[in-house]
């Protein structure tokens, strides 16, 4: 303790694979002055005990990039430190027993091609004659992944702590943190104390703190009042006695069977994930160390046989219920997440960052996650898009530890699950609703879920949908594959009232962001002007018209103010796109942000870091888009306030009885408007609507017609389309951007493309390969099918030089279907369905 430093620039709390990790890569980029603190010994708390699976195809490109970074940080360690990290390169073996997982299998190879791993799709023989110990009976086919491999969690360890020694860190054990003090919302030290407690309490003044705390993350987040949604839960695995098994074995996955197993000191070791977890409930986790749990035989069951079923060999050790039979049982405590992701970056309280909840695969990412971080404490963004793994992405519900926990033992037991694109989880819902949820349920509406909130994904199709041609039409339209799983013809018929009449779309869920300060401060982040002053009045052209049709009842009462709305993306210093919003201004220093349902958090604590004043109303008002060529008709019968506003204008109104502040923008390129109220007026809103759209031809809908729909109109999806690893330039948001500002960003190399399939039922989901020329080149980032196109719509990035008018192949459904690049949007090119006037709005 006597050594303990007054200050230090960081101090990293946990001495896990993680904290090391974080602490080697900040010295890297020249923060020499960090302390890490452990409070046993190194490696002691979860890591020790990690099974140690490298497999390098995730289901992210970025978790994916994190595996390959970290395999090849490996040699780096070895040489700067001596010490050898534990990395057995024997290659792995990923199963399928049915054609579901066999499908999967083909969409993972597909993946991989686009982050250039090296792998090979196995039939049955080639799976055997790769691993002659298995029984291939029931197996369809394999992926071997020879970068794959396993780590022994204590070598990889020590080894990145030496690293950090190396470069300036240093580290102390036996020193436990007894407090985090904190300041006007920012860390300002850590409280330290020795194991024997002699020495009494140390502070260490600094003002980041990094908590790689593992399954104790939570209990150490309390302590500076951050909620950091970390669920312990007990996790099983065995070692057989040594049987002569290889070294040179490679690493198994059978997901069908909940199982996966290696080689260890001539044994095997197997493990799984039970149906059944258990939450390890304490208020001190990992106060101990080598924390282990008494084995529990009969949860391990299933995987111990389906182990037996997949290797006959390990029959002479026995049913797998006298823990005596194994030369070691391992039941530890797992940090596990709600969505079983990692937690990365900066909590609520500045300068408290988290680095936890690995979820059993955390020592594969371990080099990834150390990189990230770094970049991210000392250059304000890392290299990668992690918006994924970025602790920001839950909102305030996820301080409730039962929502955390229910959501994490889905999470856990349905770990191996395939999960199709679209499909729902239930656990722990309904959750957030919107004012209008009951006519919703009312309506039977297919629901799903972000951040909480639950949304309309689709209502039920028309009446006559169930007649034997209709549902035979709507079963032949029926997208292929997996795309046709989570599907409903309703969707068509959504998006078709939309063009001919109006939809309705609930998006209460909308984050919604009041801004406070001047537009100097937000035009620093933004990549358009926001400085349009506030209008107090409609144009005389506008104000002419308007007079001209008093006589079909169109009211001349002109709104109060006029407000500018912008559409703008908020940009890094690479030039990067942090988030895409409106934003509206609604007095010379108080603007409205509006973002993603799941961004909100994100968003807010982006501004605040800027200086900004940013408080978050999105429960305070529901909102609810009118939009389509009726949408005109039907809100002017429900006010007496003049409408001819125009685009990209918003007003304050009423809607019968309800004050509305009225946006003319759209999502779907059609005429119309987001109508934000009070929530409290919300279901007189939309009933007001629903009343008087409804002898106008116009449908509530859901989200999958607006995603169709957006595709159709080219309109960019934040963490699909763009990321923070893409610059308005490349992805062809150029006119967002005003001239100085665009003219320091960097050259783009790729562009965002738009693709169309030759075939209208091959239909993408997000990640399927493209291929140029015969090379991959890239791959899908979002893909649909365009209900008023009647295309199948996919974008890509691709090379700059590739024009409108060339060939691609995509990787869909284990095939490679041809599809042109076209000119975009492909609906409505010149948009005259979205600027029209209102009274013209209906004959287009």
């Amino acid at each position: 303790m006597s050594q303990l430093p007054a200050d230090a620039r960081a101090v990293v709390i946990g001495g896990g694979v993680a904290g090391c990790s974080v602490a080697y890569h900040l010295a890297r980029l020249g923060w020499t002055d960090v302390i890490l603190v452990e409070r046993h010994d190194l490696t002691e708390g979860t890591t020790w005990h990690s099974a140690g699976f490298v497999g390098q195809l995730r289901s992210t490109v970025t978790q994916t990039r994190m595996i390959m970074y970290s395999a090849g940080l490996y040699p780096e360690l070895r040489e700067l430190t001596g010490l050898d990290p534990g990395w057995h390169g024997v290659g792995g073996l990923r199963l399928a027993t049915t054609p579901e997982r066999m499908e999967e299998l083909l969409r993972q190879a597909g993946a991989a091609e686009t982050y250039g791993l090296d792998l090979e799709v196995l039939d049955p023989r080639g799976t055997h004659d790769r691993l002659p110990l298995l029984e291939v009976g029931d197996v369809l086919g394999s992926l071997w992944l020879p970068g794959d491999g396993w780590l022994d969690p204590a070598r990889l360890g020590h080894a990145l702590a030496e690293g950090a020694r190396a470069l300036g860190v240093r580290i102390f054990t036996g020193v436990e943190v007894t407090g985090i003090d904190v300041h006007d919302g920012r860390v300002t030290a850590v409280r330290l104390r020795g194991e024997d407690g002699e020495d009494g309490e140390h502070v260490v003044r600094t003002e980041t703190v990094v908590n790689a705390a593992g399954a104790a993350a939570g209990a150490v987040g309390r302590m500076a009042g951050a909620d950091i949604p970390i669920v312990p839960i007990k996790h099983q695995y065995v070692v057989t006695p040594a049987s002569g098994v290889p070294a040179e074995t490679p690493t198994v996955r059978d997901p069908d069977n909940i199982v996966y197993f290696r080689e260890e000191d001539g044994g095997i070791l197997v493990g799984g994930y039970i149906r059944s977890p258990q939450v390890w409930d304490t208020d001190r986790p990992l106060s101990e160390p080598r924390t282990l749990f008494t084995p529990d035989m009969p949860k391990f069951r299933e995987s111990w046989d389906s182990a037996v079923r997949r290797v006959p060999s390990l029959k002479p050790v026995g049913a797998g219920d006298d823990p005596a039979a194994f030369r070691k049982v391992v039941h530890g405590p797992e940090a596990f997440t709600p969505d079983g992701e990692f937690l990365l970056g900066e909590t609520a309280v500045a300068g408290l960052w988290v680095a936890a909840g690995f979820c059993v695969h955390g020592l594969a990412a371990a080099g990834g996650v150390g990189k990230v971080m770094a970049e991210w404490i000392v250059e304000g963004a890392p290299e990668y898009d992690v918006f994924g793994m970025d602790v920001r992405r839950f909102g305030s519900y996820a301080r409730s530890a039962r929502w955390a926990r229910a959501r994490a033992l889905d999470s856990y037991s349905t770990y191996y699950d395939i999960v199709y694109p679209g499909e729902e989880r239930t656990a722990a819902r309904p959750l957030r609703r919107s004012p209008a949820w009951v006519r919703h349920e009312a309506l039977g509406a297919t629901f799903g879920e972000k951040a909480g909130w639950e949304r309309v994904n689709w209502y039920p199709p028309a009446p006559d949908a169930g007649t034997a041609p209709s549902a035979q039409a709507a079963q032949a339209a029926r997208p292929r594959g997996w795309a046709g799983r989570v599907w409903s013809p309703a969707i068509r018929e959504e998006c078709l009232a939309t063009r001919d009449a109006a939809g309705l779309f609930d998006q209460t869920s909308f984050a919604k962001l009041e801004i406070s300060g001047s537009v100097t401060d937000l035009e620093r982040l933004a990549g358009n002007a926001l400085d349009r002053p506030v209008s107090a009045e409609v144009s005389t052209r506008v104000s002419t018209r308007v007079s001209t049709r008093v006589s079909t009842g169109v009211s001349t009462r002109a709104p109060a103010r006029v407000y500018p709305v912008v559409y703008t993306q908020l940009l890094n210093e690479r030039g990067g796109i942090e988030a895409d919003v409106t934003v509206t201004r609604l007095a010379e220093d108080r603007f409205r942000l509006v973002t993603g349902t799941a961004f909100g958090v994100h968003d807010a604590a982006l501004l605040r870091r800027h200086g900004l004043a940013v408080a978050d109303v999105t429960s305070a008002y529901a909102c609810y888009c009118l939009w389509g060529p009726r949408a005109y008709e039907i809100l002017a019968s429900l006010t007496d306030d003049d409408l001819t506003f125009g685009y990209l204008r918003a007003a304050e109104i009423s809607v019968g009885h309800v004050p509305v502040l009225a946006q003319r923008v759209t999502f779907v390129g059609e005429f119309g408007w987001e109508l934000y109220c009070p929530s409290e007026y919300g279901l007189t809103l939309w009933d007001s609507l629903m009343e008087a759209g409804l002898p106008h031809g116009m449908r509530p809908a859901g989200y999958r017609a607006l995603d169709s729909l957006r595709l159709e109109k080219g309109y960019r999806v934040w963490g699909l389309d763009v990321t923070s690893e893409t610059t308005p330039l490349e992805a062809g948001l150029g006119f967002a951007v005003r001239p100085e500002r665009r003219a320091a960003l960097p050259s783009p190399r790729t562009a965002l493309r738009c693709l169309v399939l030759d075939d209208e039922r091959d239909v993408c989901q997000g990640g399927e390969p493209v291929r140029l020329d015969g090379r991959p080149v890239s791959r899908v980032t979002s893909g649909g099918f365009g209900h008023r196109v009647g295309r199948s719509i996919a974008y890509a990035y691709l090379p700059v030089k590739v024009e409108p008018g060339e060939r691609v192949e995509i990787g869909v459904n284990g095939r490679r279907v041809g599809a042109t690049i076209t000119r975009e949007p492909l609906y409505d090119p010149e948009g005259a369905r979205i600027r029209a006037e209102p009274w013209t709005a209906a004959d287009r």
